[in-house]
This record gives structure tokens, sequence and C-alpha cells, in this order.
């Protein structure tokens, strides 16, 4: 670490990643230290973290929010940069870092950088999915992975937050059938936090949020420059908040949402 520059821990949460985890690390060896928290992999993503250098704890996964909060207590630094597996820092990105780091992140209580996702073969560059800007480094002291949603979290510090040039390219799914998956995961869960809290589901919310939300993303956030691609993006994004709905509604008239626990049959 050169002298008098502001530390800086760079922390992964991470399960069955032995695939992408390689090059999210490589993307990080300018940080001065990586920490992964791995939730019980069992393809070796512990042992390619160990390979890049990264220091590895083990932790049961409770929630996307608990497992990032985690990590960045287990953190050296009080700056943390925090990343999934799935994400990459571009050259832009970690220059920008970097200046900010000489600087001694004097400007701000955290940054946001905008994620630039991979979805169908390319890269998109509007709709919803872009820039999509995202608070992910910051100082631990003043803010990190707070309140009680588990799904789609997020970090809020106490402070200004300024904005970073570059981009933070994102992965999120090998397959469409495994996204398709991944989407009805977060809509549940988006459904028992809701229900949770005492929100409804409603015939409007039904009908007219999945048509808002493909609207505002192919036509007025012009998904459409992104063809094919932009198309099933937002037809994809539509459907989620569909099927949250769906299961919010079957969550308050006491319907299941997974298969109930068996006994075996005789």
């Amino acid at each position: 670490m050169a002298a008098g520059r502001v530390p800086l821990s760079a922390c992964v949460i991470a399960f069955n990643e032995a695939d992408r985890i390689g090059d999210c690390l490589a993307s990080l060896s300018f940080c001065d230290e990586i920490v992964v928290v791995d939730s019980g992999s069992t393809d070796g993503t512990r042992e390619v973290a160990q390979r890049a250098g990264a220091r590895v704890l083990v932790r049961p996964f409770d929630g996307f929010r608990s497992q990032k909060q985690f990590a960045v207590d287990q953190c050296a630094h009080d700056w943390v940069l925090s990343l999934d597996a799935d994400e990459r820092v571009d050259a832009r990105l970690r220059a920008s870092i970097e200046a900010e780091r000489e600087g001694g992140f004097a400007r701000a209580a955290g940054y946001r950088f905008a994620r630039m996702s991979e979805y169908y073969g390319r890269f998109l560059r509007h709709g919803t999915a872009y820039p999509d800007r995202v608070l992910r480094l910051f100082d631990r002291r003043r803010g990190g992975w707070r309140g009680d949603r588990e799904i789609h979290e997020a970090v809020s510090v106490d402070g200004p937050v300024a904005l970073l040039t570059g981009d933070l390219l994102h992965h999120p799914f090998r397959s469409f059938m495994q996204l398709l998956d991944k989407k009805q995961r977060y809509a549940r869960m988006m459904a028992e936090h809701d229900f949770a809290r005492g929100k409804r589901a409603t015939l409007g919310k039904l009908v007219l949020a999945p048509a808002w939300r493909f609207f505002r993303g192919f036509v007025l956030k012009a998904g459409f420059l992104d063809g094919w691609p932009g198309l099933v993006e937002s037809f994809v994004s539509a459907n989620y908040v569909r099927q949250k709905t769906i299961m919010l509604w079957l969550l308050q008239n006491g319907q299941p949402l997974v298969d109930p626990p068996r006994e075996d049959a005789p």
C-alpha cells in the first residue's frame, strides 16, 4: 500500500460461483484485501477464491442484506467496496476509484456508479437495465447494508454521495432458465416481505403495474434501442412484477407458494 493512501477492502458474497468468481476477484486486485463470504459452496468456489488471494469465511446464508453486512463487518479497513460474484470493476471505474482514493475519499461518505448488465448476448445500455446506479463504495463508519429487507437490498450512508465514471459489469445469469428461476425466487421473497408489512395485492397492481413496467422500460427509457435483448428484458421484467403481485395475493388468501412438507407415503 502506498504511503498516505487510504486502505481499501473489497468484500464479495458467493455460493457455487467457481466459474465466475475468479474474474470478479481479478478486477479487485487494486484493493488492499479481499474478503469472500461463502454460504456453503460445493463446486470449489472457496478454493478458487483462496488461490486468488482472498480471505475466505463460511457463513450460512440468511438473506442477501445480512450476508453482505456480515462481509463488510469482517473487513480490516473502513473504506469498503462491496460486490457480488457475478460483477466486475471495469478499467474506467477502477481508475475513478483509485483517483478518489488518492484524494482520501474526501468528497463523500459513499460513491455510486453505473452497473451495466449483460442480457441475452449483449450489454444493455438503455431501458431499466442501465445505468442502474448502485452505491457500493462507502465508509462503513457512516453507513452499510441497512434495514430489514433481505431482497433488493441497498447501501445507505450518513453524508454526501458522489457519482463515479465507469461501469460495474454485471453477468446476472448463466442461462435463460436460470434467470427465470432467479426472478421467480426474488418475486417470492419480495411478496413475503410485502405481506409481512401489511401490503396487499389489488387488481390494479396485477394488471397495470406490469404494463407500466414494460412501457417505462421499453418506451420511455428507450429499451427498444437494445433490439431483441431489450424487448425480451422488458417482458421478463414486467413478468417479475406480475409474479410478485400474484404471490402476494396467494399469501393474503392463505395459499401456499411452495409445496408443503409431506410425510412419505407408507
